[in-house]
């Protein structure tokens, strides 16, 4: 196992804050030193790494962390991994796997948020499946989102402010990435929801409040939200 030490190298898409936004943010909160590969050397460090640069079994997409010898990929496995190495895990088992259970629960709100502005392929544009994505948005705002912010809310309500009681972990790091992507694609549609989520409000901005943290994400090394990302504003899906 490499030593905490070690640098870590991060591949990620260096335009987009995406799934790999997470990882940068814990990285950033431990102030550890990594490399995020591809701001550096391009598109082209990803592409080889998809293609075994990086040995077998070789990952399928990014984001990927290299740490010494040890290549990892998948948002939830590396999140866990370095949660658990810099302050951001539970203690016990228990609060291990709920953290990881929670993680993967932001995971599956994400896919959905993305889905309504790519209902039919990932490899279409946006103005390639339009109508679809009318559709499937209306029924993500009128049938589920609610319900998503419904379950995490009385999650971290009754987790004493967390997802794991009395402990910060990276759960809650995805929580606010999460939160602050859906604002910024259906502002609308979650100012009416506000009033519902006072507990996962109150985390998102404790998070962002971390010293080393809130450096991060006042600097020109974290990218705003935009239209090439998961999560998108296109006003007429925000209806």
């Amino acid at each position: 196992m490499a030593a905490v030490s070690t640098p870590y190298d991060l591949y990620y898409w260096p335009v987009l804050p995406g799934r790999g936004e997470v990882i940068r943010m814990i990285l950033e909160d431990a102030g550890v030193a990594y490399r995020d590969v591809a701001r550096d050397e391009g598109f082209a460090a990803i592409t080889a790494v998809r293609e075994g640069a990086l040995g077998e079994p070789r990952p399928y997409a990014p984001p990927v962390l290299k740490h010494g010898d040890l290549v990892l990929s998948q948002s939830a496995v590396i999140a866990r991994y370095l949660g658990e190495r810099h302050g951001l895990a539970s203690s016990d088992e228990r609060g291990r796997l709920l953290t990881q259970q929670h993680f993967l629960g932001w995971s599956d709100l994400m896919a959905e948020t993305h889905e309504t502005h790519h209902p039919i392929a990932v490899g279409l544009h946006y103005e390639e499946q339009r109508d679809a994505a009318k559709e499937r948005a209306h029924h993500f705002l009128a049938n589920r989102l609610g319900s998503w912010l419904d379950h995490f809310e009385r999650i971290v309500s009754h987790g004493e402010g967390h997802h794991v009681p009395g402990v910060m972990t990276y759960a809650d790091f995805m929580a606010r990435f999460v939160i602050r992507g859906i604002e910024y694609a259906f502002p609308s549609t979650f100012d009416r929801h506000r009033p519902q989520i006072p507990s996962l409000l109150s985390l998102t901005e404790r998070v962002e409040a971390r010293p080393a943290l809130a450096a991060y994400l006042a600097s020109d090394r974290c990218l705003a939200f935009n239209e090439h990302g998961i999560f998108r504003h296109y006003p007429e899906l925000d209806a």
